[in-house]
Order: C-alpha cells, then sequence, then structure tokens
C-alpha cells in the first residue's frame, strides 16, 4: 500500500529550496516505500535588493541595485527496498541584476573583459542522494524512526563563477559537494510529525565545507500536508565580502544563514497534486536577504 504521507513530504521538500544556495535538505524524515515514489517539477521566485554581510548589511547589493532569482525545479524519489530511498534533484535557474547599461560598460571596461552581464542562467547541480532507515521504535502511540542519508553533487552545466563583482548574480558555485546527515523523525498517530537532522557537507575547490541542520514540524494526513521548517548553514573557513583581502571571487566566501519556511500539499486527483511554499532568510552573512515563493505539480505512485 502506498504510504500517502511519504509522497506528500516528496512535493513539499523541493518547492522550498533556495535555487543558489540549497536552503532546505533534501531528506525527510518519511520513506516512500518499496517500489513508490514521486516526481515534482516545481518553479519558484526570490527577490531581494539587500544582503547579510559582515559586520554591517549592504543595501542595496553591490554593482546591481536588486537580484530577481527564477528557477524551474526537476525532484523525483524512489524506494529501492522498504529501509533505502534514492533522490534526485536538479534546477534551472536564471539570476537577473538590475542595473543599467551604463554600470555593465563600466565594469567591463575596467576589468577589460565584455564578460559582464546582468543575466545569467542554466542548469545548475545536479544531486544524487541515498536515505537508509536504521531504527525504529513504538512509543506509546508515536514511532521514532533514526535515518541517515549520503548526497553527492556536481555541476550539471558549465555555468561561470570567475572573480569579479559581476559574479554576484552567479548561479552557483561550482563547487562538487560529498554530504551526510542524521535525522531523527517523530510521527503520532495523528498525523503530527516532528523531525531533526544535522550534518557536514564537504566542498571542493575554495568553497568552505559547512555545518548544517534543519527541524520540522508539521501534520500528514490522507488529504493534506503542510509543515513549518527553520534550516541553517555555518561555513567553516571562508572570507567576508567586505574583508580587505576579498578579491571578489564569491565561492570562496563564508556562507552563512538561517531560513524559515512552510508549505502545503494538496492533492486534486489520484496521484496528482498541487504545493505552494514560501521561504525568507532571517539571518546569515554573506548571503542575499531574500523571500522565495514556490508553486510545484506532483506525480506519485
Amino acid at each position: 500500500m502506498i504510504n500517502f504521507s511519504s509522497l506528500f513530504v516528496s512535493a513539499c521538500l523541493f518547492v522550498t529550496i533556495s535555487p543558489s544556495v540549497r536552503a532546505q535538505s533534501l531528506v525527510s524524515g518519511f520513506m516512500a516505500g518499496k517500489g513508490h515514489g514521486s516526481v515534482v517539477v516545481s518553479a519558484t521566485t526570490e527577490h531581494y535588493q539587500s544582503a547579510y554581510l559582515a559586520p554591517d548589511k549592504a543595501n542595496p547589493i553591490p554593482v546591481f541595485q536588486e537580484v530577481q532569482v527564477n528557477s524551474l525545479n526537476l525532484y523525483a524519489t524512489y524506494g529501492l527496498t522498504d529501509k533505502i530511498d534514492a533522490v534526485i534533484s536538479l534546477p534551472y535557474i536564471q539570476a537577473r541584476g538590475h542595473a543599467d547599461d551604463r554600470v555593465i560598460s563600466d565594469l567591463a571596461a575596467l576589468y577589460a573583459t565584455a564578460g559582464y552581464t546582468n543575466v545569467r542562467q542554466g542548469l545548475q547541480d545536479v544531486t544524487g542522494l541515498l536515505k537508509f532507515k536504521t531504527y525504529s521504535r513504538e512509543l506509546g502511540g508515536s514511532v521514532l524512526d533514526l535515518l541517515g542519508a549520503v548526497s553527492f553533487t556536481t555541476p550539471a552545466s558549465n555555468y561561470q563563477t570567475n572573480t569579479g563583482y559581476g559574479y554576484i548574480i552567479a548561479i552557483g558555485n561550482r563547487a562538487t559537494k560529498y554530504t551526510a546527515v542524521g535525522v531523527a523523525h517523530l510521527k503520532t498517530s495523528s498525523g503530527v510529525f516532528a523531525t531533526g537532522q544535522v550534518g557536514y557537507s564537504l566542498r571542493t575547490g575554495q568553497v568552505p565545507n559547512a555545518l548544517i541542520g534543519e527541524a520540522r514540524v508539521g501534520y500528514a494526513g490522507a488529504k493534506i500536508y503542510l509543515e513549518g521548517f527553520a534550516s541553517f548553514q555555518e561555513s567553516k573557513g571562508g572570507l567576508d565580502i567586505l574583508q580587505a583581502d576579498f578579491k571578489g571571487f564569491f565561492p570562496a566566501t563564508r556562507v552563512s544563514y538561517v531560513r524559515l519556511g512552510a508549505s502545503v500539499f494538496r492533492p486534486i486527483a489520484k496521484g496528482v497534486g498541487v504545493v505552494v511554499g514560501a521561504a525568507t532568510y532571517v539571518a546569515g552573512r554573506n548571503i542575499g536577504k531574500s523571500t522565495a515563493y514556490s508553486l510545484g505539480g506532483s506525480y506519485n505512485f
């Protein structure tokens, strides 16, 4: 029998993910079940005109007065067994900076290159993930599950992240990432659940490694799924944009944040549903102070 709660969460997982910095984990506490899964396609838009820098905020952001990021996201999960899920995700991103032609031409002249533009777009990073349920125990009318997950993320196109302040709108950092997380998931017979996870992400090149974590609370029922989440990242090392020795290579910055969000999934026909979500950064370091809104559709099998 299909576990509807696990399929609903598959849709909600992806629509509240930031395109440029993955700010919500792809790992939930629910398992798809052997032979079951879902495919989700969603669109996300986010906008910011100020940034969390150190020690102060920047308003407006450097070079561009404001930035609009739109993405089309593909997410799929499949239950290899009742205790092992496979997940894959891939976003296509367009980042647009609002600067007049004079600013672009001045930057091109300053750096003796014609590579400055106010739009960057393309496939970002593809992620493959395996999730394992390692322990399960009944606690009265509730069930506590302990899970682990490992993931591999690498660029899916030749998008650019060269040195220069025009690359503040780069769609990614071109790092390969190796991430492991541990998850505790408590679900009650009424459908209420709580999930906590913490992990560590190793990144290649000059991109700092990071401690990551997330907490979720919500309700998973037969006709609706809803959740709220808080996620964080704490980079281990890296430079601040306002430091004197920062040379304009943004992937090397120390990116940390706290982000809050919520999403709701509703089935509309057998195997088909819609999901809406929103998320915003409430604290951070070297990251745009953005708010994102998402709308998506899922097919569950």
